[in-house]
């Protein structure tokens, strides 16, 4: 049976927040379920109400309800929802691919925002709060990969390195590799797409399109894909963006009559098409690879593992991913 534990607070955590001493001596307890025990009155700190930001003193106690003291870490795979009861800083780590002192390679759950907008409650560039250091630095975003999309994401750790990083985004020194399942077959197995993006205002939200060559606002957008396989109504594609513009593979794809799975912008419901059973209809677009200059010297060459939804969909179409990284 379970007890209540009394924990004597060492002198040198004096002035430690009530919270992040939780995370220190019960790493496993979920940020949600810390929560919960300190709303209730279950955390006492010298017989009084704990706060999560009450600041300790040395040599005072805290009470450890049973919850606490034989709590479970979070199981299953992250996505965004399941990291909705983790704190910034533990859902940040379970995402770092790569971490350096000047850089750190993220994981990005598809659902999870980079930054805020209109209706975000929680996103990167705010969690990355969670990482400031003693000078006050706060990790930079130097690129951003939209909402619904999962996969790699480069975060610079100072201002330094965000300046380098982000020269290499611009100049195009930089190797995107991303994975799409996509509806159909393209007619050629692999080819290069080259054209002008346009944003425009819809009932839907803003939508980009295929535009003109001096067209007001139009940005030229350059892709390079190819086909690993293809399984009844539906294909992999390896996809290589060589600019950066907003939904430019999803676009693209549409371009060459092959919309990815679950867009919720760009797919357009077709009457004699039917979406595969037993898969879900989420966005099916993953950065799996980057290969970058690193600030110091040398090279990053990360790669992300699948979310849940793509490893249920490449399972259920039997496909191997070994088969597309064999390639590259």
């Amino acid at each position: 049976m379970a007890t209540v534990e009394q924990k004597q607070v060492d002198s040198d955590e004096a002035g430690m927040r009530l919270d992040r001493w939780f995370k220190v001596h019960y790493p496993e307890l979920a940020f949600g379920a810390l929560q919960k025990l300190l709303r209730t009155g279950q955390v006492r700190v010298d017989g009084g109400r704990g706060k999560a930001d009450t600041r300790l003193e040395g040599g005072q106690t805290v009470r450890i309800p049973p919850m606490a003291a034989g709590g479970s870490a979070p199981k299953g795979p992250l996505t965004a929802k399941t990291i909705r009861n983790r704190s910034d800083e533990d859902a940040l780590r379970a995402m770092i691919l790569f971490e350096d002192k000047k850089v750190m390679v993220l994981n990005k759950p598809a659902g999870l925002a980079v930054q805020g907008g209109s209706g975000v409650v929680r996103h990167i560039d705010g969690m990355l709060e969670a990482f400031r250091n003693q000078k006050g630095e706060k990790p930079r975003l130097v690129h951003r990969i939209d909402r619904d999309t999962s996969g790699i994401l480069v975060v610079a750790k100072t201002r330094g390195a965000a300046q380098k990083l982000t020269a290499s985004f611009r100049e195009r020194d930089t190797q995107k590799t991303y994975w799409a399942l996509v509806k159909g077959t393209p007619k050629k197995r692999e080819g290069r797409i080259s054209n002008w993006l346009v944003k425009e205002s819809t009932p839907d939200g803003d939508k980009m399109r295929i535009g003109k060559h001096g067209e007001q606002g139009a940005d030229h957008a350059v892709s390079e894909y190819r086909l690993v396989e293809s399984a009844g109504p539906v294909s992999w594609l390896v996809m290589e963006p060589h600019t950066g513009r907003t939904h430019q593979l999803r676009v693209h794809a549409v371009s060459i009559g092959c919309p990815i799975l679950g867009d919720p912008k760009y797919f357009e419901e077709d009457p004699n098409w039917e979406f595969p059973g037993g898969m879900q209809k989420k966005l099916h677009l993953h950065a799996r690879r980057i290969v970058i200059p690193h600030p110091d010297g040398g090279v990053i060459n990360v790669t992300a593992p699948l979310p849940p939804h793509m490893v249920q969909s490449w399972n259920l179409l039997g496909f191997d991913e070994a088969d597309a990284d064999k390639e590259e």
